[in-house]
This record gives structure tokens, sequence and C-alpha cells, in this order.
């Protein structure tokens, strides 16, 4: 099956998927495999994060002590075969679930964040989007002595929050918008219940319309979010490469399929392809 990708790949106008197993190299967690969060965490919700203070003061809490680690993640062997695939003018464009930032890092430029990047903040009530690292600096400020007592945490979550007890999330406040003063914040992540901005969604479906075919790289396409580009490509007689550890929702509309991890597939698939 590897030779079939490399055929696939080689013929150039490929479009890649990305999910959550594109990153566990770099040491961030998926959802849904073996060790995936879900069968310990549940992400918050939308409705959750809005309709109540307490929610957002957990929220925050979390995310703070996640952040910290989060933002040191690097690319990896995953990330930087996508971006010497683009180099080489076989990939014509990302779409990427994830929300760790990590494509763009690597060098791949035509990269769309379908669920958007905790590098931002957004203002619910203004609008206004600050600098993640901006906030992380006030919510240090606001709570001196917080992040040295919570010395460990279970585990660190692809959405970029840690699990903590209510105990160790006791007295952590957060902080208004600086611009309207409401509490208001939310990373600018498409949360568990939000819909994806249509801009993003009708920019992922011209780079599928524009490619001769689509890869699928790290997931289990689980949620219609990713799973609908697959049913568009194949709808449209564009061939579907799955390559993910584990079985996938997609799996019988692939015309290539790999169970296996891309640490492995993808370096090889780059030798074959003499990149």
């Amino acid at each position: 099956m590897i030779e079939e990708l490399a055929e696939l790949v080689g013929a150039g106008g490929v479009a890649v998927l990305e999910g959550a197993g594109m990153s566990t190299g770099s040491g961030i967690p998926d959802y849904r495999g073996p060790n995936g969060s879900l069968q310990r965490h549940t992400p918050m919700t939308y409705r959750e994060f809005t309709g109540s203070a307490e929610n957002r003061r957990r929220y925050w809490g979390r995310s703070h002590v996640g952040w910290e680690h989060f933002r040191r993640a690097q690319p990896n062997d995953a990330h930087r075969a996508v971006a010497a695939l683009e180099r080489a003018g076989l990939v014509t464009g990302v779409i990427t679930q994830n929300v760790d930032g990590l494509d763009l890092a690597a060098g791949t430029r035509e990269v769309v964040e379908l669920h958007g990047n905790l590098d931002r903040v957004v203002c619910l009530h203004c609008g206004e989007v600050t600098d993640r690292a901006v906030l992380a600096d006030r919510l240090t400020a606001a709570n001196p002595g917080f992040t040295a007592r919570v010395e460990e945490f279970q585990a660190l979550n692809p959405d970029g929050d840690a699990d903590l007890t209510d105990a160790q999330l006791e007295g952590f406040t957060t902080v208004p918008c600086r611009r309207c003063g409401q509490d208001a914040l939310k990373a600018d992540v498409v949360f568990f219940g939000e819909t994806v901005p249509g801009d993003r969604v009708e920019r992922s479906f011209e780079l599928v319309d524009g490619a001769r075919s689509l890869l699928v790289l790290g997931s289990s396409l689980a949620v219609m979010s990713g799973y609908r580009f697959v049913l568009h490509a194949a709808k449209h007689d564009r061939p579907v490469a799955l390559v993910t550890a584990g079985p996938t929702r997609g799996d019988q509309k692939a015309s290539v399929r790999l169970d296996a991890p891309l640490q492995d597939v993808l370096p090889d698939l780059l030798r074959r392809l003499g990149l």
C-alpha cells in the first residue's frame, strides 16, 4: 500500500486533511486513539463555556496550566514531511483539525486551521482578538503562585488544557477583556458544539475541489467537521488515501488505506519520492 500511496502522491495535486494523530509525535495526545483523552476527559462544550462564569473560570485555570506545556511543542517528522511535499509542489494545501499551529511552524504555507488556533484569544462581547501569550501574562499576574502550586497534573489534552482537580483550581481567577471589560474571553478555537466559521469551510471545499486527490492523515473522521470533506471528495471522484493508526469512519471510502503510525509512513513516503 505504501507503493500505491507514493504513486498517488507523486502525481501531485494532493489536498491534505489532518487530525490529532499528526501531533502525537510532538507530545500532544489525540482524542480517540488507544490512549486518547476522551477515555478520561470530556471537553467543555460551547454551551457550557458561555453559560456559566464558573465554567469559564475552570476552563481558563486548566488551560492556563496546559498552555505552558502546549506552546513548547515542536513540529515532528509528520509535519515536516507535509511541508516538504508542499515545497515539492505535490501538496496544494492542508486542512487541519488541530489547533496547535505546528503545520505553520514546520513551514507549510497553505493551511486552513479549521478549528482555529490556541495562539489567539477572542472576546465574545466586543470581538477583539489578542495574542494568547499576552493573556497568559495577565493570568499569571492575577494568580501569583498558581502555576507553582499546581506542581503536576494527570495529563495534557488535545484542546490545550490540563487535567486538574477542583482543589488544584481553588482560588484561580479570570481576567476581563481589556477593551470592553467583560468576562467574555475565549480561546479562538472551535469548541465542541460550536459551528466552524463558514469562510474556513468554504476554503476547505475549494482545496478539495481543486485537488486531484485527498490524503487524510491521523484522523479517525469521527466528527462530521472533517468527514464531510472525505464524502465530498468521494462524491466527485477524487481518490481518497487514509493513513491513520486504527479504524476510521472513512475506511470504506478510501482507495488507499494504511493502518500505521504517521511517523513511520511519511518519512518512508518521502524517500520513495526522492525528497
